[in-house]
């Protein structure tokens, strides 16, 4: 962890009704003085999403060898490489040649269209690369519930998340761009 890291407790209670996986995870997070709340809190939403034992963080903004999350097995190869923001071509497929299974979770305002819009050509031959769009206001919903200690219950289901963490909840629907 960076020494000029913000650290965050969240426990997180998932139950995802799509893989049959209810379980419990407590998590230690480092926000880099450059990375967002927003940030941040995608990286958890994609922790919940793909929960599992195996799945750990990567070291973090600016590590170039390392995605923001990632699960190897047990003889060391990387099953699922998973990319948060707007990576570039280059980045991606270097990940899908490392990698069995690649996924971008894509947010940000206009700039998201805009990145899709410029990287699909180049991105749809990548067989083992999934692209999904968050919208951003649920972003912004999820960014409310940033806490240094947080506990969040997550729902999901057939592509839609349901977050709460006690006082209010969050909608979101994803937006599968390249499956």
């Amino acid at each position: 962890m960076a020494s000029n890291a913000t650290i965050y407790k969240a426990v997180l209670q998932i139950a995802d009704l799509d893989r049959q996986y209810f379980q419990d995870h407590t998590l230690t997070l480092a926000r880099h003085p450059s990375e967002t709340e927003e940030r941040l809190m995608v990286r958890v939403l994609a922790f919940a999403l793909h929960a599992d034992e195996a799945l750990s963080f990567g070291r973090g903004v600016g590590t170039e060898d390392e995605p923001a999350l990632w699960q190897r097995n047990e003889t060391g190869s990387i099953d699922l490489w998973i990319e948060i923001g707007q990576p570039d071509e280059k980045t991606l497929r270097q990940a899908c040649g490392r990698s069995k299974q690649v996924i971008v979770y894509v947010y940000g305002a206009r700039s998201s269209g805009v990145w899709w819009a410029n990287q699909r050509p180049l991105l749809d031959r990548l067989k083992n690369l999934s692209v999904t769009m968050l919208p951003m206001e649920g972003v912004r919903g999820l960014t409310e519930m940033t806490r240094p200690a947080m506990q969040l219950q997550w729902t999901i289901q057939d592509g839609h998340l349901w977050i709460a963490d006690g006082t209010q909840t969050v909608h979101i629907e994803l937006q599968c761009l390249k499956d």
